[in-house]
């Protein structure tokens, strides 16, 4: 066998360290050597012991008076110390390379379309008060315009949310919908490509949908078309009633279009459990490969104030014509404990509402993955599912999915299919545990 490499140190220089539990209790101290490589921090103790972190298990990085704070995965806190003239450099090589590291984690395996640009940037909330400055690297990837710090945790800003780009006076201006506005400066010869190519993705985004609403419906008008594409742009799943007010007939073919997908008959059965007027769906077009695919997928709340009705979920299927293995994916609406007090539909409703636009938010957020929603606590501890660890930690969205998911139903047979989503209903309505997760007595041990 082929003997394995040493992973290459990037900066190593002398240093202290303290390392301590959860409640202050030291459990290690002296001097020693401080490592970075590409994927993990190492302490090189003078009395020859090592420890190894990598930089999925470095939660937090805070730093001031020339001392370095890590919070780590294990909830102890590892404090570096005493790395004199080194302490700027090996902090700014200890934030871009975990930086790294964790985009690819962060559900992000996606290609480059503009490398990074040095610029510095000013972050301001609702307000216009600031929030953070600094200098930082720009990029543009396939789905989100990402900046990273020169110290601290990038921000990734997805096209589908941005509302306005704005270039004036050497400055470029990003204002996302439910986030801070940014404003990027010191651009230099870069400002006017990094500006077409972000303003040109974005348009994509909209044309992409218009194309994809285009061949489900070719006899629309295009002004329609382009009227439905604001609302299900990079893969957004919009309200039958909003799609409906632009045109009845888009959301026909919409509906049309499961048949092609080998779905009309999980559809129609969900429907007929469900507040029909507030299904949901939407389309997306796969990011790579030689050949794009399309994407179908629904929300559908099925909930009720008869509390012995089933009730209280949200079912979401995404899917293309080549996935394999399909499921159903089922989520809280409210709280258990909460479901019950709601007496009127009235009430429901606008609850429902939220938690549409929430969950598909969250859903496009992570790029419809869904391994990281519905694995256990146990298996995110196998190295080969660690990676997911710090999504969830940083990844409001994917937290709010996996404390909502209720589990997930397996596409078998249609009948054995239709009676797994009655008892995962039943069970649902049946107790009041927020944590409790259905799964198939038969393959438990697999779900």
């Amino acid at each position: 066998m082929p003997e394995e490499k040493e992973p290459e140190i990037i900066v190593e220089c002398p240093s202290s360290y303290v390392l301590s539990d959860e409640r202050s209790q030291q459990l290690a101290s002296g001097e020693c050597r401080a490592c970075l490589d590409k994927e993990s921090l190492a302490i090189l103790s003078e009395h020859g012991e090592t420890l190894f972190f990598s930089y999925r298990d470095i939660f937090e990085i805070v730093s001031g008076d020339y001392k370095i704070f890590l919070s780590l995965s294990s909830k102890d806190k590892l404090t570096l110390s005493g790395l004199g003239y080194h302490y700027e450099d090996f902090l700014r090589t200890l934030h871009h390379l975990r930086n790294e590291l964790l985009l690819k984690d962060l559900l992000m395996h996606e290609a480059l379309k503009k490398p990074g640009v040095e610029a510095e940037f000013v972050s301001l909330n609702e307000n216009g008060e600031e929030t953070g400055r600094g200098t930082c690297e720009a990029r543009l990837y396939q789905t989100a315009l990402v900046l990273i710090p020169e110290k601290g945790e990038f921000e990734r800003i997805l096209y589908s949310d941005i509302q306005e780009i704005r270039k004036e006076d050497y400055e470029l201006a990003v204002t996302p919908e439910f986030r801070e506005k940014f404003i990027f400066s010191m651009m230099g010869n870069q400002l006017d490509s990094f500006v077409k190519i972000l303003s040109d993705t974005v348009n994509e985004l909209s044309l992409r949908a218009q194309s994809i609403l285009k061949e489900i419906a070719p006899e629309m008008d295009p002004s329609l078309i382009r009227r439905a594409a604001q609302l299900m742009k990079e893969g957004r799943a919009a309200r039958r009633s909003d799609l409906e007010a632009i045109s009845p007939e888009l959301w026909k073919h919409l509906e049309a279009k499961l048949k092609s997908f080998d779905l009309k008959e999980e559809y129609d059965f969900l429907k007929s459990l469900a507040r029909r007027e507030k299904i949901c769906m939407g389309v997306k077009r796969s990011l790579g490969g030689a050949e794009p695919e399309d994407y179908i997928w629904f929300l559908i709340p099925i909930y009720s104030p008869d509390t012995a009705e089933l009730g209280n979920a949200l079912a979401v299927e995404a899917t293309s014509k080549e996935d394999e293995g399909r499921a159903t994916y089922f989520f809280k609406i409210l709280g258990r404990k909460d479901y019950p007090n709601f007496k009127k539909i009235e009430d429901l409703d606008p609850e429902a509402d939220n938690f549409l636009v929430r969950l598909n938010r969250c859903l496009v957020n992570i790029n419809f993955r869904r391994e990281p929603i519905y694995l256990s606590e146990e298996k995110l501890e196998d190295p080969n599912f660690s990676k997911y660890k710090f999504s969830i930690q940083k990844i409001p969205g994917l937290r709010e999915l996996r404390e909502a998911f209720i589990g997930r139903v397996i596409h078998s047979s249609l009948e054995q299919w239709k009676k797994d989503v009655l008892e995962l209903l039943k069970f649902n309505v049946s107790t009041s545990d927020d944590k409790a997760k259905w799964a198939k007595k038969e393959v438990n041990k697999e779900e």
